[in-house]
């Protein structure tokens, strides 16, 4: 069951440049939940690898935001915006503690609405607790919604990806 909504706002902030740390401390706690999933393993520096985290500090097309729970950092969230195709969530990541208290779904759908249109967003069905997220939050924000299984590229021994294919309506 979910709990009530908390109050506390939840704001997207854009990461800028000074703010890129804070955004590659919790990759390393996303990366750590999607261990349990991918099997993934720190490095001998003892940090895992995010190798694509990079590609959205400063790209024209992507951005990396800050989610905040009033002025707490409560996770981030990675977005592509390609010129010709739909916008996707490539990484989205709520701190445990403020998990099941609508944070995320507040999040997830303040930056969908923020950019209506075409949306694709993967997620994993050995994690069932991102499968029911990203279920709810398109059944709540877009218009029809379809799901598709895809290969992981490059990764052959990991079982399809799920994808998201919705339409955020423009705002009346």
């Amino acid at each position: 069951m979910r709990q009530p909504v908390d109050r506390e706002p939840v704001i997207l902030q854009v990461a800028t440049a000074q703010l890129w740390p804070v955004v590659e401390r919790l990759g390393q706690l996303y990366r750590h939940d999607l261990s349990e999933f991918r099997g993934m393993v720190p490095r001998a520096d003892g940090l895992f690898a995010f190798d694509q985290l990079p590609s959205f500090l400063g790209a024209a097309d992507r951005v990396a935001h800050l989610i905040r729970w009033g002025r707490t950092v409560a996770g981030f969230a990675l977005t592509r915006h390609p010129s010709d195709g739909p916008s996707s969530v490539a990484a989205f990541f709520v701190v445990r503690a403020l998990r099941r208290r609508s944070v995320g779904h507040r999040a997830a759908s303040e930056l969908l609405h923020g950019r209506p249109g075409g949306w694709e967003i993967t997620f994993q069905e050995e994690n069932p607790g991102a499968a029911r997220f990203w279920r709810a939050v398109a059944a709540s924000v877009g218009t029809g919604w379809r799901e598709e299984r895809r290969p992981v590229p490059g990764k052959p021994q990991l079982p399809p990806d799920t994808w998201l294919l919705l339409d955020v309506p423009t705002p009346a």
